[in-house]
């Protein structure tokens, strides 16, 4: 199986990838992280990215859809990708098309996490985290239960992420529908698109997820 998530910075991607990968055996696609490891592993197309970024230029569509290819030829057939951050423009879109049906795959599904921005910009703004072990906290949400001890290490040390505050939170929201709005029209023709509820709890999102998967 191979789908396309959605959803803005905060949204829960990343958590909702993870349980996939973990739950279902599939291999998130993020370019963000293959183009890095490309480049570091000096891979011919991770060269060639190396050398557009060192000039200070934008890595074309051809070497974005060069990433996808070399990684879906290093997955077995059985296992299923998610395309994370991929596509984003309806020239993506196409080529991602050609690049699937070339080794045998199909799209099956785009799922979108939809969320409110004034409640996306809440859970964001009021995160913070122990600056020893990680262990995430909420203003509002999730306090330590003895206040500036983190629970799971005993740290008094905690830290925000510096681009964690409205403003940022809400030129990404302004960013991902820029982004977004090209292609979904394409996979809504094709009735691919799946909208889940993105401000519901964790475990809640998978649910819907695995409905969604399992054609329910």
């Amino acid at each position: 199986m191979n789908i396309i998530l959605l959803g803005p910075p905060g949204a829960g991607k990343g958590t909702q990838a993870s349980r996939l990968v973990a739950d279902h055996g599939m291999v998130q696609l993020s370019t963000g992280d293959m183009l890095r490891a490309a480049v570091k592993a000096g891979t011919p197309i991770g060269l060639q990215a190396k050398a557009v970024m060192d000039a200070g230029q934008l890595v074309s569509d051809e070497i974005v859809s060069g990433l996808i290819g070399e990684k879906l030829d290093s997955m077995k057939p059985d296992e299923g990708a998610i395309f994370d951050g991929y596509p984003r423009t309806a020239a993506q879109a196409e080529s991602l098309d050609g690049i699937l049906a070339s080794r045998g795959r199909t799209l099956d599904h785009v799922i979108e996490l939809e969320v409110n921005e004034d409640a996306l910009v809440d859970r964001i703004t009021g995160r913070f985290s122990c600056a020893k072990c990680g262990e995430g906290y909420h203003d509002r949400y999730k306090l330590p239960k003895v206040a500036g001890v983190c629970d799971v290490c005993g740290s008094t040390e905690f830290k925000r992420r510096p681009d964690d505050n409205e403003e940022t939170v809400r030129t990404r929201m302004a960013e991902y529908r820029a982004k977004t709005a090209p292609i979904l029209p394409i996979y809504e023709a094709r009735g691919l698109v799946k909208r889940v509820d993105g401000m519901a709890d964790i475990e809640q999102v998978s649910a819907q997820i695995e409905a969604i998967l399992s054609g329910k």
